[in-house]
């Protein structure tokens, strides 16, 4: 129950709907408790009128049209109660699932380096969703129990303490068997949720990729590969259920027991005259209010199992702290020049294993620098500790001589456009997605922006404009189509700094000029590192920055480091003839001659 009181205390802003259903519950225990004392009343009367009592009619009717009050009261106020459960299970899904979705974006991209997509999400639904459902029938139905069955206790104590104990004795015998097939059922259970983690991620992936899975003619494979993780979760789940029910027939098999002595302990007390035939009516309908609960309980136990393990997985997520955050005190980033500088830095992604050492260099404002090295030299990396989606090991890296460690990431990234190799686009229409580089952006800044980044003629040919629907990551258009438009949304964002993961490095030659046309429009007067993937872009730039075993080897002009012998740009201009050989050498660069 530890995980289920700290689910309350989480979500405890929603204590308006919490109070106002515990105050209809303790209210709906207390009408349940009104049925069984009429029922004795009437049975008393019978006895006294078959006795010879006169007793009129309308006492019979008075107690008959009082049980019909009880049972309409109980009916509207479980409805009342029912629907503020309800109100307050989807808002606690709501709750839960924004405050999920608000910590998994907030943490850091190293956070999903090690993920899989699929099974993020796979986690949030089945926290979410057995977490709410479990608290919407324990407030609607549980607590009621179990408030019944303490008052119920409570009023046969009144009348057979020695009842009353024989009964309570049966609550923590059943709590105990509960106990022990709650551990067994949890192990198997955490790794039914691995298997589920393993099978829905797997799911995405392969949707997400389905152009590769067929094009590889890998379909039976993958469903096989998916129908293993959903057999081993049958297997499990049915060794899970048989120690469920073996538990469950004990308990049930100890209730039956009791129960026998309860109701043979009533009848011999009112066969021997202890207790009126009104009494024992009365103690047998209290005795069946106790036994409900514990009946109902299997399922309740069901429950809380699914929403601890459904909690903890949860939580597991949410109390993963980000590695990168704003320092206390951390101010805006306001870039007045552009100027960037790497100083003594040293970064790795694991430790005493340096990916970067010793990184120092310098851009001008406005100027453009590649980033050129083998793969693997850390070039994407350097564009990465910029953005601050990993934090340096020790060294600086500053923007107009503020460390970038000392404003907010927020402020920073705002600073900073980047346009991928492959283009990120959303599902949904042209007109949103070049929208996400400036929301509040005027339908006229839409349409310059497009029109700089060469985009606008194409879209105006789709079937509905800028409200063509795209498809989901822009399947539905083009590679040069794709990247203009993020071009457009980088343009609309209209940072002072760029970078360029070079951007036509997979595109036909007629793509590639028009995206190079509206890369040139964008790098205007805008300090730009270009992840290099071509020589053209190369001889292009102000300055180059040659790594090597993960440090910069040369840092010069094109000019300046076409006369340096035994240099990675003079390599890589020997190796403009198309020879077998060249073409070998670029490849570990990731660069092509044109």
């Amino acid at each position: 129950m530890k995980d289920i009181i700290n689910i309350v205390k989480y979500s405890w802003s929603l204590k308006r709907l919490y109070i106002s259903t515990m105050v209809f519950t303790v209210l709906i225990a207390l009408l349940n408790q009104t049925t069984p004392f009429l029922l004795k009343a009437a049975v008393d009367g019978i006895v006294k009128r078959l006795g010879g009592v006169n007793v009129p009619a309308s006492y019979f009717v008075t107690i008959v049209v009082l049980i019909l009050i009880a049972s309409i009261s109980v009916t509207m106020v479980q409805n009342i109660s029912g629907y503020i459960g309800d109100m307050l299970g989807i808002r606690l899904n709501s709750f839960l699932s924004q405050r999920y979705y608000e910590h998994v974006v907030s943490l850091p991209i190293g956070y999903f380096d090690n993920e899989i997509a699929g099974r993020i999400t796979s986690r949030l639904d089945r926290g979410v969703s057995t977490i709410s459902q479990f608290i919407n029938t324990m407030i609607n139905n549980f607590i009621g129990f179990m408030l019944s069955a303490i008052l119920t206790m409570i009023i046969i104590a009144f009348y057979s303490w020695p009842l009353a104990l024989l009964l309570a004795g049966l609550f923590p015998l059943y709590i105990w068997l509960t106990t022990l097939s709650s551990k067994a059922w949890q192990k198997h259970q955490e790794k039914i949720n691995a298997a589920t983690d393993y099978s829905g991620g797997r799911f995405v992936e392969v949707i997400s990729q389905i152009k590769v899975v067929k094009s590889f003619a890998t379909e039976v494979a993958e469903t096989a590969l998916y129908q293993s993780k959903r057999t081993e979760m049958i297997n499990i789940t049915a060794l899970q259920s048989r120690g469920w029910h073996y538990f469950d027939i004990a308990r049930r098999l100890a209730l039956n027991v009791v129960f026998f002595a309860v109701y043979g302990y009533i009848i011999w007390q009112t066969f021997l005259g202890h207790y009126s035939l009104g009494v024992m009516t009365l103690l047998i309908n209290l005795a069946n209010q106790a036994q409900f609960p514990l009946f109902a309980s299997s399922f309740i136990v069901e429950q809380i199992q699914r929403a601890q393990s459904g909690s903890k997985d949860y939580f597991e997520v949410m109390n993963t702290r980000p590695g990168i955050v704003d320092k206390r005190g951390a101010g805006k980033l306001k870039v007045t020049k552009g100027r960037i500088e790497y100083k003594d830095v040293v970064f790795e992604y694991e430790k005493d294993q340096p990916v970067l050492e010793d990184i120092g260099f310098s851009v001008k404002p406005g100027q453009k620098i590649a980033l050129v090295g083998e793969s693997g030299q850390g070039k994407t990396t350097l564009a990465n500790l910029l953005l601050r989606f990993y934090d340096i090991k020790s060294g600086t890296i500053t923007i107009d001589g503020v460390n970038i460690h000392d404003v907010t990431q927020t402020s920073l990234r705002q600073s900073i456009g980047v346009v991928f190799q492959e283009p990120a686009l959303f599902s949904g229409t042209v007109g949103e997605n070049i929208m996400y580089g400036s929301p509040k952006a005027s339908h006229d800044e839409l349409l310059a922006a497009a029109k700089a980044a060469n985009a606008d003629a194409f879209i105006a040919k789709l079937p509905k404009g800028y409200d063509t629907e795209i498809g989901e990551r822009g399947v539905k258009l083009s590679g040069g189509q794709k990247q203009r438009i993020a071009i457009a949304r980088a343009i609309l964002k209209n940072p002072p700094i760029l970078i360029l993961d070079e951007a036509t490095s997979s595109l036909d030659s007629k793509a590639e000029h028009e995206v190079q046309a509206a890369l040139e429009v964008l790098m205007k007067e805008r300090t730009t590192i270009i992840i290099a993937h071509r020589l053209s872009t190369i001889q292009n730039v102000d300055m180059i920055v040659g790594l090597k075993d993960g440090r910069v080897a040369e840092c010069g002009s094109p000019a300046e480091l076409a006369k340096k012998k035994d240099g990675i740009y003079a390599e890589l201009l020997e190796l403009q003839n198309p020879t077998r050989a060249n073409k070998a050498k670029l490849k570990k660069y990731d660069i092509a001659r044109v």
